[in-house]
């Protein structure tokens, strides 16, 4: 089968769920970029992850690699000092007020879409990747799919092109997750899923699990650790 013409730009972090993107639209698209934020997070560490994650996967996956374009990191400082939050502070994660945890940065993933479209638009890529999630997610509301389609509008009013903002993760959760890297890249995709990217949101690379590297304890953590047990308990 034929890749779909017109490229593709995925928002690519570092962690699970955008290194699993990177794979689907790598599958799909006939080229591919990527870009990457630095805002001041807390797991500023996934900025060195993006980056082995990218030379592995043009070593490891050859066919992958004629397709995988430029990659860009853009600095989003601002978004630290506007926001008071659990990744971009060290402070407790806990849950606030509102119902949600302190990990929510306001405004993020609607900043982050807005500038890869502005680069999409310089590229001419029509396709935006983004990892979103409306399954196994925290309740953050730029997450919801009613958002994304609310997004696209706006940013196709806006710039006059006709952008689609593709969320392949949208409705599966983690495990499913884990299922779906090792059905793009097989196994060797698997395993650099678990072993190389990053999730943990207090930047802890220090400890090894089955399912990864972190600490273990915050919610990014217990999200993956219990995705992984159920990929294998299940047999996805």
């Amino acid at each position: 089968m034929g890749k779909i013409p017109g490229g593709a730009l995925v928002l690519f972090s570092g962690g699970q769920d955008s290194t699993t993107c990177l794979g689907w639209a790598l599958q799909r698209y006939e080229r591919v970029e990527t870009i990457g934020f630095d805002y001041g997070q807390r797991h500023r560490i996934e900025l060195d992850c993006r980056l082995s994650l990218l030379a592995e996967l043009r070593i490891r996956f050859p066919d992958w690699a004629t397709r995988l374009g430029e990659d860009v990191v853009v600095g989003l400082d601002a978004i630290g000092t506007l926001s008071h939050t659990a990744l971009t502070r060290e402070v407790e994660i806990k849950m606030g007020a509102d119902g949600l945890p302190n990990t929510f940065v306001p405004g993020r993933n609607l900043i982050f879409l807005a500038f890869a479209a502005a680069l999409a638009y310089r590229r001419g890529l029509k396709h935006i990747v983004t990892g979103v999630c409306e399954t196994d997610y925290s309740g953050y509301p730029d997450c919801r799919d009613d958002t994304i389609k609310a997004m696209q509008v706006a940013l196709n009013l806006g710039l006059e092109r006709r952008f689609v903002l593709e969320t392949p993760l949208m409705w599966i959760d983690k495990a499913q997750t884990f299922a779906l890297a090792r059905d793009l890249g097989g196994q060797a995709f698997l395993d650099l899923v678990v072993a190389e990217t990053h999730s943990c949101y207090a930047g802890d690379r220090t400890q090894g699990h089955d399912w990864g590297r972190g600490c273990g304890v915050c919610p990014a953590c217990e999200l993956r650790a219990d995705g992984w047990r159920r990929f294998v308990a299940e047999g996805l």
